[in-house]
Parts: C-alpha cells; sequence; structure tokens
C-alpha cells in the first residue's frame, strides 16, 4: 500500500511507501492534482519490494524520509521518536514501532496513521517477523506505542488482503487477534504459525540490497518478465 498526503492551500506532498514499479503512476498522478512532492517516507526497510523513494528524491529533489537508526543509504532526512514535520496545514509526527523490522515507525496524521507492516487490519495481525532485523519479543514489547494514539485515527496499513476496510484504531483494538492478546506466548505461538504459511518473500534477494544501497538493480526479475 502506498498513500499520498497532499495540503490543498500549499498544495505540497508526500507519499507514504512508494514502489518503484509504479513510479510512472506516481507522476502522473502529482501531475494531474499539482502537486508538488516535498517528501518520500518509508515506513521500514522493505523485503516484498524496492522502495521508490530514493527514486523519487532523484528526479524530483524531495526528501527521502526515514527512521534514524535505518541501515539505508541515501535518506535525507532522518526522524526520531516524537519528531514532527510539518507541510502547510498537515503534520506528521513519528513513532518508533520496531519488531518486523528495527526501522520501522508508525506516521501519524491528525486523521490517520501510516503503520506499515507494523499493524494491519483486524484478523490480519501484525506484520511478520522472521525477516532482516524482525525480534518477535521486539514487535510485541513495541505493541505498547499504539497505546500513545487516539482511537480515532484510521489505520492506514503496509498491506491487507483486496477488499479489506480501512477501520479504525479502537476498532482494531477490539478486532485484532493480536491487540486482545494478553502475553508473549500466545503472541509467539500466534506469529510462529502465520510464517509458516507466508512462507519466503520472493523478491527479497533483489529488494533488500537495492533499498539498503538506493540503488536500481539492472536486472529487476519481475519487471523484465512484464517487457
Amino acid at each position: 500500500m502506498t498513500y499520498l498526503v497532499w495540503d490543498d492551500a500549499t498544495k505540497e506532498a508526500a507519499l507514504i511507501d512508494p514502489v518503484y514499479d509504479f513510479m510512472h503512476h506516481y507522476l502522473e498522478v502529482l501531475e494531474k492534482k499539482g502537486l508538488t512532492l516535498v517528501y518520500a517516507m518509508a515506513t521500514h526497510t522493505h523485503a516484498d519490494h524496492i522502495t521508490a523513494c530514493f527514486s523519487l528524491k532523484e528526479k524530483l529533489g524531495c526528501s527521502y524520509v526515514m527512521w534514524h537508526s535505518t541501515a539505508c543509504l541515501d535518506v535525507s532526512k532522518y526522524v526520531d521518536d516524537g519528531d514532527t514535520i510539518e507541510m502547510g496545514n498537515v503534520t506528521f509526527r513519528f513513532h518508533h514501532a520496531p519488531g518486523h523490522t528495527n526501522d520501522s515507525m508508525l506516521i501519524e496524521t491528525a486523521t490517520h496513521v501510516m503503520t506499515g507492516d507494523f499493524l494491519f487490519t483486524g484478523k490480519g495481525g501484525v506484520g511478520r517477523d522472521d525477516l532482516p532485523s524482525g525480534r518477535m519479543h521486539v514487535h510485541w514489547a513495541a505493541l505498547r506505542v499504539l497505546d500513545l494514539l487516539d482511537g480515532h485515527l484510521v489505520v492506514c496499513t503496509g498491506h491487507d488482503p483486496p477488499g479489506t476496510e480501512m477501520q479504525t484504531l479502537d476498532w482494531n483494538r477490539t478486532e485484532n487477534p493480536v491487540l486482545k492478546m494478553t502475553s508473549y506466548e500466545a503472541y509467539e505461538t500466534w506469529q510462529l504459525g502465520v510464517s509458516a504459511g507466508l512462507g519466503a518473500v520472493s523478491k527479497i534477494k533483489v529488494a533488500v540490497p537495492a533499498n539498503l544501497f538506493a540503488e536500481i538493480p539492472q536486472h529487476i526479475p519481475w519487471l523484465d518478465q512484464d517487457q
């Protein structure tokens, strides 16, 4: 999932978790809406796609925003827990939410919270913890960061099954099975079961190096197949 946020007054915009495969589409949408992209933000180091953040930075001159301790190169603006970025009348607030990856963060606005793969909607639970820098016990402990957020915020996730309707954080507090768990042991059992059913991430050997080194590979297998 990629999210476009803009300010009506200034026509400044931010793309959250943009995917390199859809660069052309983003540029078309920005032009059609008359928007100037000032921020490209990644909620974490992605393993299942190549981020478009560094490509957008190079092409449009926007800032590439990530958590301060990320291993990714070419980031131009690092944020820490509780930091804010103003974009016209829009305020982004950042919260460290590790577990799925060590550099995972939540991006909060007045009405929405972009959770990346830290939190999914309802039965989706949360993202897997068996990928590079993922730590199950860290993810479980980090769920407490959600207590800082107002329940009215609409949860905008990195993944969800097609047709899933976005819901508020309060809705998830009662309907998301992970948020109803009371012990780490229950969470560990759930995570191990989910991860076993998901299998390997097909794009990881191309996507992770590309994202870490901020370099587009000469050959991208899944795009080469479409040509």
